[in-house]
């Protein structure tokens, strides 16, 4: 092994090196240039950027209810429309679509709640007990369902256990339910029950509203007991036969 230099070779060889004109020290390790990979190593590939899942855009069924109700012209198209609607959980448990009764032309159109029993089974409105008063009062002032009224309901399918229509029920079938007043086209509306007024006059109180002309649809409005609370409470049958009256003047007097 060779000896390490003294000081004076290596002073010597560093003068030689600044006579060459060495003005820099790069390193005490030599470096092989000719060694070096012929191949440089590829870049890594960028991650592929994270991107959130889109969303699927949530249905309004009111929306739907709406452009189909809108697109029917005739009440069979409307009909078919409401039959097809698949966003009312109402109609899975029901039997029927309950659609209307009576005659399209008549000058009053009858709206009560919802279906029964017994309306769910035959897929008419007002056919239970409480129908069976409804045309016993329409008798007493010369009306009947065969030639001058026209029933519906504000929903088509029974609720279970005939429990009250709920808001969110109400609000996705009541498109169907103001195009099914345009295309009759009565000159008065009878609301039957406080779930009638809450759907079309979006006020709820039978006994205080029924008896007074209000307006809704551009029609005169008349609010009145439903047979069904009339069955239950016979006493507020003499509020019904003066609120018959008061329809039977406006009749008479348009």
């Amino acid at each position: 092994m060779e000896s390490a230099l003294d000081y004076h070779t290596a002073r010597a060889l560093l003068e030689w090196q600044i006579e060459l004109g060495v003005s820099e020290t790069i390193g005490d390790t030599p470096v092989d240039r000719y060694g070096l990979p012929d191949k440089t190593a590829k870049p890594k590939k960028a991650k592929a950027e994270q991107v959130a899942p889109v969303k699927p855009k949530e249905i309004d069924p009111a929306e739907v209810a709406r452009a189909a109700a809108k697109a029917a012209t005739s009440l069979e198209q409307l009909q078919a429309a409401m039959g097809a609607f698949e966003h009312c959980e109402l109609k899975k448990g029901a039997r029927n679509l309950v659609f209307a009764d009576g005659n399209p032309q008549a000058r009053v159109m009858i709206i009560g709640e919802a279906p029964g029993r017994d309306e769910d089974r035959e897929g008419r409105p007002f056919v239970g007990r409480a129908g069976q008063l409804l045309d016993r009062m329409l008798d007493a002032i010369d009306l009947n369902r065969e030639s001058s009224v026209y029933i519906t309901n504000v929903l088509p399918w029974r609720p279970p256990q005939n429990r009250d229509p709920r808001p969110d029920e109400i609000g996705m079938l009541k498109p169907f339910l103001e195009r099914h007043v345009e295309l009759v086209k009565p000159d008065v509306l009878v609301l039957m029950g406080n779930i009638s007024c809450q759907a079309v006059l979006g006020k709820r109180g039978i006994t205080r509203l029924r008896g007074k002309w209000d307006a809704a649809l551009t029609l005169p409005v008349m609010p009145m007991f439903h047979p069904a609370y009339l069955l239950r409470q016979p006493q507020a049958k003499r509020h019904a036969w003066a609120d018959l009256l008061e329809l039977k003047a406006k009749l008479m007097g348009s």
